[in-house]
Formats: structure tokens, sequence, C-alpha cells
């Protein structure tokens, strides 16, 4: 018969599979109970097998199918609860050991209850067909709750694996699911039409052998996942998979009872059934209030704790992550806190500068908008002194904080500080809470301190970046002053200079010539200054024209001392900005007068050596080798006890504007000397 023929071949893969677990696999608890969910499955397929070939001995031969069927709560409950999980039945829950703890009843009860209580099979050799008695119905319809128990716990276990251990794990689970899958198929139709069809079990063992081959590939081929534990995320996804199990399982039991009734009202009382229990299922599972107390079930009767902390940590950071704007991320802390509380909003208070209240910041759902709460308040003064959650609910028609009856009267229930040392920066108003009978506990307080920490913190750094950003936009308004005022200065040195040879040669026609000329000039460098200022946010433009830069260095030098400075060069053409080349030039020629305590010489040479260049050399006091490497051409860097430190910046900053570079050598007590390179204009020769 081909249903033997499959039976055996399912036969011998389990058995096989068995025996290569036990040889190859490590000692463990949920390898056993996998080893003996095989050798059950095993035999049931022998015994079953042999009840079709010889149905005269129908009440023996089923009664060891029996036996099988009666083991499989115990061991697939105890295999669901510590395949791949870490601690084993250390960590299961209270209900799931009580469940685990009933499973041997059935095998009791198949052992040692009488046969006919649970078939009747009047003519089992030709329709292959066992009745169920009342007995057998309901150990069928436990059977088929252990069987969706385990399919829950597994479904658990696969959503808690990391991505890459569900690789590895993904044939195996899909293994064990499709033989748990088929089981429940089986055993429901069982239930649905009060009668098991042995003319299935070719579907059982085709199932049987192709679940071994996937769990053997992926045992043998990719090796074992990482053993696991269980979140409470995990089990709230799980409670909704089985809500929808024992939804399906109940339509399976109401169709069963339909039978009973007149055929004309069956179907029409059915299809009501199906959908009103539909939209009570849908209700329940939309609701906040019946999620919480899900919630609140799971963490009394499966978990040691009452929240995943780690999970937490990491969903409010990705929430403030995902903020772009102090806004965001003040509306992202209150509705986290919000929906991790399950209360009905909340509202963020904020020090008001320096002064000596808190003001509302932010709100979410409830509004506190236009109050204020002085730092010397109760309120404040319990959270600062007692470091403690504020609960207004506990303290209701208690004295000693004025303000419990106003939060309760615009919908607050817990005030959450913000910390920062011995300060409070600010401090969480909490709305009430969706669920009024939650109890709650220490370990609500702690994520709530916990999660206060983290947010105090986020808010703390927008605060500083914005005083940050004030204090840049005040240095970037003294940097601005600073150029201003060296360009300034270097004006003032000018006309200083003009004025102290005036008192010699003013009578002079060619010195009155060059006065003219230099005034000149420093009218229009102040227009230029003051059309610069105007500009500001725009980024200076360089008006380049051909000019000769010996040409440009003398004009640069003029009204300054001749006797101290000497020119030598021919001309060399280049393409720059005369206005700004001529500043690079002024600062080097003043701060090499500088240098020499006004006295030179200062010694100019142009030239070309594949590119044009002006050197300007003293021997002065010149400057350090560490200063050379570190300081140089930094803004506010000088050596000059009245300087600003912004002359050679702003000359480097225009030579590159150019193209160009600047390249100093210098000893302390022998002089110095800066070259500027310009690209050279292929024209000149």
């Amino acid at each position: 018969m081909p249903a033997l023929i499959l039976s055996l071949i399912a036969l011998v893969l389990t058995l096989g599979y068995a025996v290569l677990l036990l040889w190859r696999g490590r000692s463990s608890l949920d390898l056993f109970a996998l080893v003996g969910v095989l050798l059950a499955c095993a035999t049931l397929e022998i015994f079953d097998g042999l009840t079709l070939l010889h149905p005269e001995f129908l009440s023996g031969l089923k009664r060891g199918s029996l036996v099988a069927e009666g083991s499989l709560p115990l061991l697939w409950g105890l295999f669901s609860l510590t395949f791949y999980r870490q601690g084993g039945l250390s960590e299961a829950s209270r209900v799931s050991r009580w469940i685990l703890f009933l499973s041997p009843l059935f095998l009791f009860f198949a052992t040692f209850l009488p046969f006919d209580a649970f078939y009747y099979s009047p003519d089992f050799a030709e329709e292959r067909s066992l009745f169920l008695g009342r007995l057998g119905y309901y150990f069928y319809l436990g059977l088929l709750l252990y069987l969706i128990f385990a399919l829950v716990q597994l479904e658990m276990t696969y959503r808690s694996l990391a991505r890459i251990y569900r690789w590895r794990a993904k044939f195996e689970m899909v293994g064990v699911g499709s033989l748990l899958a088929i089981m429940v198929v089986y055993y429901s139709q069982g239930l649905l039409y009060r009668s098991i069809d042995m003319s299935l079990m070719p579907v059982r063992s085709l199932a049987l052998a192709a679940a071994v081959m996937l769990m053997a590939y992926s045992r043998l081929r990719r090796g074992e996942a990482v053993k696991v534990r269980v979140s409470q995320e995990m089990a709230l996804r799980s409670v909704v998979v089985l809500a929808v199990g024992l939804y399906l399982l109940g339509l399976g039991l109401a169709g069963e009872g339909m039978r009973y009734l007149g055929e004309s009202s069956q179907k029409t009382l059915f299809v009501i059934v199906a959908f009103l229990g539909g939209l009570v299922l849908l209700v329940a599972l939309l609701s906040e209030t019946l999620r919480r107390k899900t919630r609140v079930f799971l963490h009394k009767n499966f978990f040691p704790h009452k929240y995943d902390y780690r999970a937490q940590w990491q969903n409010f950071t990705n929430c403030l992550s995902e903020a772009r704007s102090d806004e965001e991320i003040q509306g992202a802390i209150l509705k986290f806190f919000a929906e991790t509380f399950f209360v009905r909003g909340a509202t963020l208070f904020m020090r008001d500068g320096e002064r000596p209240d808190y003001v509302c910041a932010a709100c979410h759902e409830i509004d506190f908008s236009g109050y204020r709460i002085d730092e010397a308040s109760p309120l404040v003064r319990y959270l600062l002194e007692e470091s403690r959650i504020f609960n207004a609910e506990e303290r209701r028609g208690e004295g000693g904080v004025a303000e419990v009856e106003i939060l309760l009267a615009l919908g607050g229930s817990f005030v959450v500080p913000l910390r920062f040392e011995e300060r409070i920066e600010g401090f969480l108003i909490l709305g009430s809470r969706i669920d009024p009978d939650e109890t709650v506990t220490y370990e609500d307080y702690d994520l709530m301190k916990m999660l206060a920490r983290q947010a105090s913190s986020i808010l703390l750094s927008l605060r500083l970046s914005s005083q940050l950003a004030a204090a840049r936009e005040m240095a970037a308004i003294g940097k601005v002053s600073a150029f201003v005022m060296h360009d300034l200065k270097n004006s003032v040195s000018n006309l200083a200079l003009v004025v102290e040879n005036a008192r010699n040669y003013m009578d002079d026609p060619a010195f009155q010539k060059d006065m003219l000329e230099t005034l000149d000039n420093t009218v229009a460098k102040m227009k230029g200054l003051i059309a610069r200022l105007r500009n500001l946010e725009e980024k200076a433009e360089l008006k380049l024209e051909e000019c000769d830069l010996a040409e440009l260095v003398a004009e640069s030098a003029e009204g300054l001392p001749k006797k101290s400075i000497t020119l030598t060069g021919g001309p060399v053409l280049c393409a720059v900005d005369r206005v700004e080349m001529g500043k690079v030039v002024l600062n080097l020629v003043l701060n090499a007068l500088d240098a020499t305590a006004g006295e030179g010489p200062v010694h100019l040479d142009v030239g070309a050596d594949g590119m044009a260049f002006i050197r300007c050399c003293d021997q002065g006091c010149g400057m350090a080798g560490e200063f050379l490497r570190e300081r140089l051409f930094k803004p506010f860097e000088t050596t000059k006890p009245k300087g600003f430190g912004i002359g050679l910046y702003q000359c480097r900053q225009i030579v590159e504007a150019h193209g160009g570079r600047i390249e100093v050598r210098s000893a302390p007590e022998q002089g110095s000397e800066f070259t500027v390179y310009l690209p050279l204009d292929l024209r000149s020769s």
C-alpha cells in the first residue's frame, strides 16, 4: 500500500535523525525533548500503520497510538520552552510551568482509562474512521490546545533570534512548525467531525518526513543558532497570534455545535457567530487598555521584569535620533513617555533662563501652556529634596503640595524631575493613566528615572548648543571687528606718517603731491572697507587685472619712510586684485618695520622663478620655530604687544585666493623673510 510505504519512509527518517541527534548532539534538555518528540511520532506511525494492516486488533494497537499521543503535550511543551532559549525551564513563566506540569495527565488518561471511553468504530475495517467518545473528544481538544501553545512558544523564540541566527535556524523552525501545523490540522478535523480519519495518515507521514529532512539539513549544514531570551514585546505579539488561533478554534467548536441545529438555520447562525466573534476580537486587539492589561498580565505571570530595559533604551534613542529640530525632540520625548507608560499625554516644563521659575516648553495631548511654577514652590522642593517621582494621585487630599489639585484638575498624574547635578532643570508632567486599575510599581518609577536622565541630557545639550551658537555669533562679530580695527590701524599708521613728515616738508611741492596721493589711497581703502561691511554675508570676489608687481609694490610702499625701505627687481606681469594685493604688501612692510622698531632696513624684491614672487626681508627680532609651526597665520595670534594677530591671517587668505602661497623663514634676533608666490602671467618674459 502506498500509504504504508510513505509511513515506512517517514519512520526510517525519523528514527535515523533521532539516533544522529543522540550521537552528535550536545547533552541538553531541548535535545532530549526533541528526540522524545521524534520517538513519539515514530511510535505513532508504527501503531497506526499496524492498525491499518490488522484492524482486527484495533483496541490493542490503537492503545499504543493513544499512549504516543498522550506523551505529545509533555514532549512538545518541554521542547518549545527550552528550544534555543537561555536558562531553559528556569526562565519559563509560572503559567508555562503549570501548563507543563499538567501535561502528564494526558499520558495517564491514555494509559489507564478504558479504550471504549475514547473511541468506538463498528466498521473500522471498511471506513478507516474512529468515532470519538466524550472522553476522546475532550482528550483531543486538550491535545490541540497544547499544540497551539507549542506553536506560540516557538514563534516567540524565532522572532527573538537575531537576523543572522534566524538564517541558521530557519529550516529547523520550518520543519518543526510544519510538523506541529499538520498535527493541528489532523486533530482539528477530528474535533470538527468528531472522528479520527485514518485515511489522512499519508498526509501526516509526508509532513513528518519533510520536517525531519528540513531539521537534519539545518543542523548538519548550518549549525545551531545562539540561545536567546524572549522579550516581552515578542510575547505580546504572540498573544495576538494565540488570540487569533483560539478564535479559529472556537469557530471550529461552534461549527461542531451547529450540526445539532436544523439545516435551515445552521448556516445563518454560524455566520452571525463568526461575525460577532471577529468583531469582538478586533475591538479587543485595538483596545489600548486591554493591551496594557495584557502587558501587566505577562509581567506578573510570564516574566521576572515588567520592562525590557534594553529595548526601551534603544527605542527611545531611535525616537530621538529621528527628530530634526528642538521642537521635534521635545515632542518625541513627550510622545515616548506617554506611549511607554500608557498615559493620556505629557507636558514639559523647563527653567526660564536664569529666572527662578519654570514655564511650559512643550505639550502633548494635555495643555499646561501659560502656567508658571516657581522654584520655591512645594512641588519643586519635593522633587529636589526627595529625589523621587511625584505621584499626584497618591497625594490627593494631602497637604504640603499646593499644586496637587491643579495637576489632577488638568489631567496630570506623575511629575518626573529632570535633574542636572544638584539642580532641577525641568520636569515632565504625565497625564492620567489609561488603565486606572493598574498598580504602579518600582519598575515604572525606575524606567521613568532612566528615561528622564537621558531626556535631561538631550535637553541640556540643546540648551548648550543654543548658547554655543550665540557665543559663536559674538565671536564672529568680534572677528569682524578685529579685521576692521586692523585695516583702520594700517590706515591710521599711514596718516600718522604723513602728519609726522608734514611738520618738516609741508612746503615741499613733491611732498604735497605725495601727501594728496596718500590721502586719496586712504580714503579709497576706507570706502572699500565700508562697502565690504555692507555686504558682510557675501563672499568677497577678486577683481583681477593685469599689472606690474614691481609697480604695485612701489605704490604700496609710498608714504612709508623711504630711507628705511629698498626695492629691487624688474617688471613682472601678474593678474591680481590691486587693492587686495596692495594690502598684503603694506602689511608685510609694516610688520617688518615693527620688528625693527621702525628703523629698518626693510628690503623688497620682485622677480620670477617659475612663479612670480614678492619678497620682504628685515633684520629685526625674528620669530621662534615653535611660533612659526603652531601659531603663525592663525587669527588673534601675534608677537606684538599691541597687535591683533589679524594681518598675516588676512594676507594668507588673499594670497591663497589668488592661487598662490606664502613661505616664511625666520629665527630669533636674525630677522625674517616672507615670500609671496603668485601664478605667473605667461605673457611676461
